[in-house]
């Protein structure tokens, strides 16, 4: 069944060419089109286009299929085109004319495109609170080992004390920068585009606010081309969001690599979650932190994928906007799974204590050391050409009793006023 079929068949590869894998996310995506049916029945009820009997009808038939669609025993066929020629088909067979008249007033492109503002909504929400507790889980770590000294790198060099603390409440403070990217594309498809139809409006007389309050929605779409627009646009704005958590996820997945190795060896990790090689019988590889690292390059990747399918089309619908499903929903599944193994393998995190004693970071002190001249009145660039010379010399003693006291320092972690930050946006 399709929802355009005039009566005459199309070549069988012409169909599979167009369909493509359609159905697969159309079993991610049917909860929603349920969702916005069971919204446009009551409004086609309300403008009295169904009587209340054929709006009851359609109502319960429409829990039926959310029902199944929840329990998993939804299928949709090769002989259906996608989920909404199926769940018309059901409706269809059940309630015979009543449910061809479903259609009424809404077309396919303003069907899909309110079923993944919807999905999109849920699944934005599921990624921020996921976030939330992966932050969490970074500042109670924070907190834990804030007195755990680590060394700083510019350059990959030996460069400045650093600490646990501020490693951990680092990733913690920048996932807030990354809700804000989130917080927008949730904006972004807090907007109802029901109605629009196939993006030129309907000459019925629908009630688009009814829809937009009882899918709760924040707010219409108003212009009905603007709406048809907004296909493939609001996945990129959720692609943004999603792009700039994976960019902080990929370089605390980096660090993790690098500090597991034995040549820094500041962490480690139970045996349960490294693995092993098949001729090394010594070797415990960071394999998960590998593969979030490379998932969530992937996902950085995925605006500009979205961008090379939307880009230049003129407005209106196009079948080329088929596809940001296929590019868009692994992306938010495979983002989900990153921020789910990360939390729950760093809750098993164990540092090591004692990696500052290795005399080979003692240079790690000599601004400290520098720092404490000028605090004796020596001129800064004098200090600074007496320390260069004492280490060129081999003559550096290391002052290791460092103080550092000002706001986000080692010494002063505002690890509160971080958490408020959060607390403002989640």
């Amino acid at each position: 069944m399709k929802l355009w079929d005039k009566g005459f068949s199309t070549d069988k590869k012409i169909d599979q060419f167009t369909v493509g894998n359609d159905r697969e996310l159309d079993l991610v995506l049917a909860k929603y089109d349920v969702i916005a049916s069971k919204a446009h029945a009551k409004m086609l009820g309300k403008i009295e286009l169904l009587t209340d009997a054929e709006t009851e009808a359609l109502i319960n038939e429409l829990n039926a299929i959310a029902k199944s669609i929840e329990e998993g025993s939804f299928t949709i066929e090769d002989s259906f085109e996608d989920m909404h020629s199926k769940i018309e088909f059901l409706l269809t067979e059940k309630l015979g004319d009543t449910g061809k008249k479903i259609h009424t007033a809404r077309s396919r492109n303003d069907q899909v495109l309110v079923a993944m503002h919807l999905y999109l909504k849920d699944e934005l929400n599921i990624i921020k609170s996921q976030t939330r507790v992966l932050f969490d889980l970074l500042l109670n770590l924070a907190e834990t080992h804030k007195e755990v000294l680590l060394p700083g790198y510019t350059h990959l060099q030996i460069a400045m004390p650093s600490s646990f603390g501020l490693w951990f409440s680092a990733y913690a403070e920048t996932l807030i920068d990354d809700l804000y990217f989130v917080e927008a594309a949730y904006k972004t498809a807090n907007q109802n585009p029901l109605g629009s139809a196939a993006g030129y409006g309907s000459s019925f007389p629908i009630d688009r606010s009814f829809t937009t309050e009882e899918m709760g929605f924040e707010t219409l779409k108003y212009n009905v081309v603007a709406a048809q627009m907004g296909r493939g646009k609001v996945e990129k704005a959720t692609a943004f969001g999603m792009a700039s958590i994976a960019s902080t996820l990929s370089k605390l997945a980096m660090d993790i690599c690098l500090y597991m190795s034995q040549n820094f060896d500041f962490i480690s990790f139970p045996d349960e979650l490294t693995t092993g090689s098949s001729i090394m019988p010594h070797k415990k590889n960071p394999d998960v932190f590998e593969l979030v690292r490379a998932k969530c390059n992937k996902i950085q990747a995925v605006p500009n994928q979205l961008t090379l399918v939307i880009n230049n089309l003129p407005s209106g619908y196009h079948r080329d906007l088929q596809l940001v499903k296929e590019i868009i929903v692994p992306a938010l599944q495979d983002m989900k799974a990153c921020l789910e193994i990360l939390t729950f393998s760093l809750k098993e995190i164990k540092v090591n204590t004692n990696i500052l004693e290795d005399s080979k970071y003692d240079y790690l002190f000599s601004v400290d050391t520098l720092n404490e001249l000028v605090q004796g009145g020596m001129p800064f660039r004098d200090a600074y050409k007496k320390m260069g010379q004492e280490i060129e010399s081999g003559n550096f003693k290391p002052k290791r009793d460092i103080s550092h006291s000002h706001e986000g320092s080692l010494g002063n972690l505002c690890l509160g006023e971080i958490r408020a930050k959060m607390e403002k946006i989640t």
